[in-house]
């Protein structure tokens, strides 16, 4: 049978690449045209470079000369644009309104500080379980509820939101748009000039790093800056190296659950956008040496204000529990084999094991019509050609018309064998599933992924009712309680013990005194 290339599940897209320009060479007429493309490209590179120079001014939180192509009025109109995309991205967290106005508080008191203190500033809790913070020019700064969670005290939040603002404060948003049109410029610039298509990948790959390596230079400087806000605003400074060494044990724990422990951090890539996480730990401790009277920390007080906060899957995006995914709003559920972990976003459910093999289940618009046809359409799609699926055949899942076939593609693990299934929910919606194995796996997962198929089922009114999200749920130690008493408190299927520790910014050696206040994770 022929083995497909299956560039959707790859996730390899085709790139647009500059050395086709060097290819008008084998036109008739083109080296004239390639001269000019050459002086036009080479000149408008001069004419940015003349842009900056008369664009640069003296930053007033860094200090330092900044060149930009971008003004302040043009950075506010770009956060206005984006922020409604962010809002559609990932929801506002609205269910604790309290929380909301306890985020703008904390950001207000560090924005006074900054050098930017008479500009507006907007500040917004997303809903969102990722353990993330970020900043838009403009002044438009985000936190997550994920990122609520994992801090233990208000100044590791005021931490975060400083750093940010630092991000603002220091332009780095107008800089990295000015360096990389910059840069791209400049190797247009050397790969036309040169007429050399090695020479033109070196030059690219010179200017990606240039410009990662300027972004790693601003994280240190946006952690200086946050530094800087939070020793004015009276918080402990230290909270900033706690954070961040709170950041290395989770993605610790987020390596263990995608069975990848062992394997380096993303930001050890030499093309990474920051600073790997042990070293901006000892760059913030080093700054944190600030000799304040009384800093302030905020723990009980800012784990009173999370206790009863959304922990991990919103209502609005369906449960995972164990190996089952259940959606209360759109009201189905199904399981996924043993030894899978499942991954929920708002587009897709995407579970997966240690040897290759993955589930993706998403949903679909029904167009009318049969499921067999709806899936060889669908595969044709997804291939970007006509094929044939083998074994095409309809079937019933729990009373609901249903199709599959399957096929033997390559992917970048290696050759895999792909099923598709598609069941018609009602007469709008159709979900999909996507199985994959590796080829010498097929065999041995084939019930596994059989058991899900028929697993899928519609939920009822009741059931859907009875589903509900896990919470942040504070409590007090008393008198001989240990780790493992709270552990088993958390409700999750594996690693409880790690996830109760990574939560509480413990190590294992860490005392528990009666009195004190930990977080657990529970319905």
């Amino acid at each position: 049978m022929r083995v497909w290339n299956f560039r959707t599940l790859r996730g390899v897209h085709p790139h647009t690449r500059m050395d086709g320009l060097v290819q008008w060479t084998d036109d008739r007429g083109a080296g004239l045209m390639l001269t000019w493309l050459r002086f036009l490209t080479l000149m408008a590179l001069a004419s940015a470079l003349g842009a900056a120079l008369s664009a640069c001014s003296t930053n007033p939180a860094t200090g330092e000369a900044n060149f930009t192509l971008v003004s302040p009025a043009q950075e506010r109109q770009i956060g206005a644009d984006a922020h409604p995309q962010v809002i559609e991205q990932f929801g506002v967290y609205e269910e604790m309104p309290e929380l909301n106005a306890y985020v703008a508080e904390i950001s207000s008191r560090l924005h006074s500080v900054s050098e930017m203190s008479n500009e507006t500033f907007h500040y917004t809790l997303l809903d969102s379980e990722m353990v993330n913070a970020f900043a838009i020019p403009g002044g438009y700064i985000y936190v997550t509820r994920g990122l609520m969670a994992l801090a233990n005290n208000e100044a590791e939040l005021a931490g975060v939101i400083g750093h940010e603002i630092g991000h603002v404060t220091a332009r780095h948003g107008a800089q990295r748009m000015t360096q990389q049109t910059l840069a791209g410029l400049s190797v247009l610039a050397v790969g036309v000039a040169l007429q050399d298509q090695n020479l033109m990948q070196l030059a690219n790959a010179g200017a990606m790093a240039w410009v990662a390596g300027y972004s790693r230079s601003q994280e240190l400087q946006s952690d200086e800056l946050g530094v800087r806000y939070l020793t004015q605003s009276g918080y402990d400074p230290i909270a900033m190296a706690s954070f961040l060494e709170q950041l290395g044990r989770h993605s610790h724990l987020e390596r263990q659950l995608a069975f990848q422990e062992g394997e380096p951090e993303p930001a050890d890539s030499w093309f990474a956008t920051h600073p790997r996480t042990g070293d901006r730990v000892v760059a913030a401790a080093e700054l944190a040496r600030a000799d304040l009277n009384d800093p302030y920390l905020g723990r009980n007080t800012y784990l009173r204000r999370i206790d009863g906060m959304i922990y991990g899957d919103s209502p609005e995006q369906g449960f995972r529990r164990g190996n089952t995914f259940s959606h209360p709003e759109l009201r189905f559920t199904f399981d996924v084999p043993e030894g899978f972990r499942m991954q929920n976003s708002t587009s897709a459910v995407v579970a997966f094991n240690a040897d290759g093999a993955f589930i993706i289940f998403d949903g679909a618009d029904n167009p009318g019509g049969s499921m067999a046809n709806y899936v060889q359409a669908w595969t044709n799609q997804l291939v970007g050609q006509q094929i044939t699926l083998n074994d095409l055949e309809r079937i019933t899942v729990n009373g609901m018309e249903a199709a599959t076939g399957w096929l033997r593609l390559n992917l970048q693990q290696g050759q895999s064998d792909v099923r598709l299934l598609a069941i018609e929910y009602d007469s709008e919606t159709i979900y999909q599933f996507i199985f994959v194995a590796p080829t010498h796996l097929s065999s041995q997962l084939a019930t596994g992924f059989q058991r899900t198929t028929y697993s899928f089922r519609q939920l009822s009114a009741s059931e859907a009712r009875t589903l509900r999200p896990l919470r942040i749920r504070v409590v007090e130690v008393g008198y001989g309680d240990t780790i493992d008493d709270f552990a088993r408190m958390m409700q999750f299927d594996d690693l409880r013990r790690e996830r109760f520790m990574v939560l509480n910014g413990m190590t294992s050696d860490a005392d528990l005194q009666a009195g004190m206040l930990v977080k657990v994770v529970q319905e």
